[in-house]
């Protein structure tokens, strides 16, 4: 009986050489296309990185319109000519300081009336400018342009003779730091849902990318809050999806006496002026002003 041949089942070397040069081509391949996508990438978050940290909308309403009557609205020319927004007061009880306010990053100055309102209802004094390229005001963003202005800012106040509370909300914390490192004699410095640097921040929403490198507004302001003489008050709440409470708590850890960490449980990050914030802000300047604070 003849036999029949079933074929080799073993592969020449030649044709294992074209397998393994064919899967070396491929991986190369999806190598470059890998790369291309994430250099694309990592360009395309480092020329619009601005608009993810700065985010101005709306309109600029008028104090009148938001129900502040006593409030006026002063364009403020900075020393490299860009002009910006003002809203004032004086205080309006003998003695009691000015709050110069910075805000977040979102939205415009108009829509912190109901803040304004707090603090002109306890006869404090209320200096809020809005950064340049938010509504209102000329210019771009940039840290060091809000940090720059911020400067001219307090000086402009102090020069009044009026005592400073140095109030920085969210990005603003950041900002309100700045300033207060560079002139010790503010009253008291508030920081309302502060981060630890806005360069963390973004390593922890893009872990992927090298943030350190491709960052140009890092604002560190774990690396300034050991530089501030004037009181320190912290607000943050447990609850916050914004910026983890964690980042208040390891500021306050670097922070210098005198200060104050205030915890507030189960409020996010919009919310802590529902909350007390502002009878906090009244007892932490009335504790630095008559010397009764202490840390804790």
């Amino acid at each position: 009986m003849a036999e029949t041949e079933t074929g080799n089942t073993h592969q020449t070397p030649e044709r294992a050489s074209g397998l393994w040069s064919k899967f070396k081509k491929t991986l190369l391949a999806l190598i470059v296309i890998v790369a291309f996508a994430y250099v694309a990438a990592a360009g395309y978050m480092y020329v619009n990185q601005r608009g993810f940290v700065f985010v101005p909308s709306g309109e600029l309403e008028t104090p009148a319109e938001r129900g502040l009557e006593g409030v006026t609205v002063e364009t403020v020319e900075m020393v490299d000519g860009t002009d910006v927004t003002v809203w004032s007061a004086e205080p309006s009880t003998s003695g009691a300081p000015t709050v110069l306010y910075f805000h977040g990053n979102s939205k415009n100055v108009s829509t912190r009336s109901s803040r304004f309102k707090q603090i002109l209802d306890s006869g404090y004094g209320l200096y809020a400018p809005s950064y340049r390229g938010y509504a209102g005001s000329e210019g771009s963003p940039s840290e060091r342009a809000f940090i720059s202005d911020a400067l001219e800012h307090y000086d402009r106040l102090a020069a009044t003779g009026t005592a400073v509370i140095v109030h920085g909300e969210s990005l603003g914390t950041g900002v309100a730091t700045a300033v207060v490192e560079q002139r010790p004699e503010a009253g008291l410095l508030v920081l309302e849902a502060p981060y630890t640097a806005l360069v963390d921040m973004a390593y922890a929403e893009y872990p992927w990318l090298p943030v350190g490198l491709l960052m140009k507004d890092q604002m560190p302001t774990r690396e300034r809050i050991g530089n501030v003489k004037a009181p320190v008050l912290i607000i943050h709440g447990t609850a916050d999806q914004v910026i983890p409470v964690e980042h208040g708590q390891r500021l306050f850890e670097r922070a210098v006496d005198p200060k104050h960490l205030k915890i507030v449980e189960g409020v996010g990050h919009s919310d802590l002026w529902k909350n007390g914030l502002w009878s906090e802000v009244i007892k932490n300047w009335e504790s630095a002003a008559y010397g009764t604070g202490s840390s804790g």
